[in-house]
């Protein structure tokens, strides 16, 4: 068990060990995932009230650190970042691959049920197979997580529905519980690994009573049965096959930008485009990768042929079916880990689990 002087400690011992520390904070109105200094930068006293297309922070009448939702950021952006560097090239000079690039430590503070879930997602996309992703394995490699369990889920959540939370799976080095008493904060400390049973032995901290176990897990179990949003409990897999010619499609259309926001805060959209540059003199060149989306409408473009899909009912069908459907296929899992992410940053609010609900309800009328 940590008291709040341990969290800070532990943050502390992870600097000391060279990782750069990442976590929750506030910034800009919202809270984001930043490089923190110390435990003072957490979001103290801070919860945010979301629904589709709506994001406010709030103050909270007590102290807690972790009792907030997702913000507009996941953990992708530090094993797969938005924009990286492939190589250069000089006229005269060898091709340099940044392969060999120095890369961060990160230890990732409060990670959540869902977003762990993501980061396992991301590890079978960019991280297995033939061709591995070499930049996100060594990234990969040298994190350390510091899950957390969720005891207060937002309203948009649904990763019960997805069986993502609210406990924090698999792929954790260490998770805490975050308990709120009268006499102050605490953190209930489950172990993961050892490389997090050697930071926990550099921190203070005292044995959990057996209340104080039953009370945090029943905590985190209770919230399981609090979720904003549920999907059908259906084969959404089968669902979205035999939807493929509904209506709705270009119902969604209708209220769609395309603007690909859904894909950008999505903690499990992996597609990326490269480019090359070159500067004035054409002495120098560059290839980067950036992250892209499927909304946009050169994604599909064949040369010659122009884009494979047009209309914007076509490319939202699109990436509603590889989420929860063909993504089953290709990496024998689903796509969503029910953050509730693509529904808040929507500038139109449109609710990917209302979406699945109606079809469904349109899919049992029809039988």
């Amino acid at each position: 068990m940590l008291d709040v002087a341990g969290l800070g400690r532990l943050i502390d011992v992870l600097i000391e060990r060279g990782y750069r520390v990442v976590g929750p904070t506030v910034r800009d109105n919202a809270i984001v995932l930043a490089e923190l200094e110390s435990a003072r930068d957490l979001p103290r006293g801070w919860g945010v009230d979301v629904g589709p297309g709506h994001y406010r922070l709030r103050h909270r009448d007590d102290d807690a650190v972790f009792a907030h939702s997702s913000g507009p950021q996941s953990w992708k952006q530090f094993l797969h970042p938005p924009r990286r560097r492939l190589w250069t090239a000089d006229r005269n000079d060898a091709t340099k691959d940044d392969d060999d690039e120095e890369i961060p430590r990160y230890a990732c503070i409060g990670v959540r049920g869902c977003d762990l879930a993501a980061i396992a997602t991301l590890a079978r996309v960019l991280g297995g197979g033939t061709y591995p992703d070499g930049s996100f394995v060594k990234r990969r490699q040298q994190l350390f997580v510091v899950a957390v369990n969720c005891i207060e889920p937002g309203g948009l959540c649904f990763c019960t529905s997805m069986g993502t939370g609210p406990a924090a799976g698999p792929g954790y080095d260490l998770a805490l519980t975050e308990q709120i008493g009268g006499d102050g904060r605490r953190y209930l400390v489950d172990v993961g690994t050892e490389a997090g049973a050697d930071v926990l032995a550099a921190t203070p901290h005292r044995e959990a009573s057996a209340d104080e176990i039953d009370c945090a897990r029943a905590d985190v179990e209770a919230a399981s049965h609090r979720m904003g949003r549920q999907m059908p409990e259906t084969d959404l897999r089968e669902l979205l096959i035999r939807s493929r010619e509904s209506p709705q499609w270009e119902e969604v259309a209708g209220r769609c930008l395309t603007c690909g926001n859904c894909t950008m805060v999505c903690p499990t959209c992996y597609c990326t485009n490269t480019e090359d540059v070159t500067d004035l003199t054409g002495e120098h060149a560059e290839r980067w990768q950036h992250w892209a989306s499927c909304y946009e409408f050169d994604f599909t473009y064949i040369h010659g042929g122009g884009s494979v899909r047009q209309s914007g009912a076509s490319r939202y069908r699109h990436w509603l079916t590889h989420k929860l459907g063909t993504w089953h296929d290709q990496f024998g899992m689903s796509g969503c880990v029910g953050c509730g992410r693509c529904i808040a940053w929507c500038p139109t609010g449109i609710d990917i689990t209302e979406e699945m609900n109606t079809m469904a309800r349109a899919d049992a009328d029809r039988d």
